[in-house]
């Protein structure tokens, strides 16, 4: 060809592929890994148990993709916002063994309770839990991190039928108002239960609802991870 022929042209170099998908969960790892360190300062455990919430962990955020066990805004902040949250109960009942925890969901607080009772003798965690999807879920991690766990696939308010043996003490996170939660306490309460609600910041509202409803003289301690505190009820009695 002569020089005014057309030169064919070099073929520009492509940039390699940036894995978007892969990227976002590099950068998830690295936050809850950070999180992490901060709620275990909050709420130090075994190594054991250590083991058996990292298992825990591992199996919500493959199931979170396709069952909503926890807000998607929390889960950078598994550790601190949920995993601290639920372990600040047993040190408000350190003798606590038998516990029954209404309205399991995700599996907080009671899978988190199983993981710290596991190696306890005579240690057990009884999950309520009405969705049938949570329910599976909740038996499978509690497989996972071989936890002294049952779970019980019930209405709320059926637990004392299923709810087999004494138990030392009941919890509910985020189900429902104090007045309603005492409800659904009171049958294992009056069997010599205690009971820790984990509540958020309109606690005094909750409280003064509640009176109209029972006679009760609660404790309250302000949580370690953020604005909600824990409502501790030695005793219940419905009024009139």
């Amino acid at each position: 060809m002569g020089e005014g022929a057309a030169r064919r042209a070099e073929p520009v170099p492509t940039r390699p592929k940036i894995d978007k998908a892969n990227a976002n969960d590099r950068s998830l790892d690295s936050v809850i890994a950070a999180d992490k360190i901060a709620a275990l300062k909050l709420a130090p455990v075994s190594h054991e148990t250590e083991a058996r919430l990292d298992r825990y962990i591992a199996l919500l955020r493959e199931w979170q993709a396709k069952t909503n066990l926890v807000a998607p805004s929390t889960l950078p902040h598994l550790w601190t916002r949920h995993i601290a949250d639920s372990l600040q109960l047993v040190a408000l009942a350190p003798s606590a063994k038998r516990w029954a925890d209404l309205g399991s969901g995700g599996g907080f607080p009671g899978i988190v309770l199983a993981c710290a009772m596991a190696g306890r003798v005579g240690a057990s965690v009884h999950l309520v839990e009405r969705i049938a999807k949570k329910a599976a879920f909740l038996r499978e991690a509690i497989r996972v991190t071989t936890s002294p766990g049952v779970v019980h696939l019930a209405e709320i308010g059926d637990n004392v039928d299923r709810i087999t043996g004494p138990v030392d003490c009941v919890t509910a996170r985020a189900l429902a108002p104090l007045h309603q939660l005492i409800g659904f306490a009171e049958p294992l309460m009056r069997q010599g239960a205690k009971a820790l609600f984990l509540k958020g910041q309109d606690v005094e509202s909750e409280l003064t609802e509640a009176t109209k409803y029972w006679n009760i003289q609660p404790q309250l301690y302000q949580s370690r991870t953020g604005d909600g505190w824990i409502v501790e009820l030695a005793s219940v009695e419905r009024r009139g």
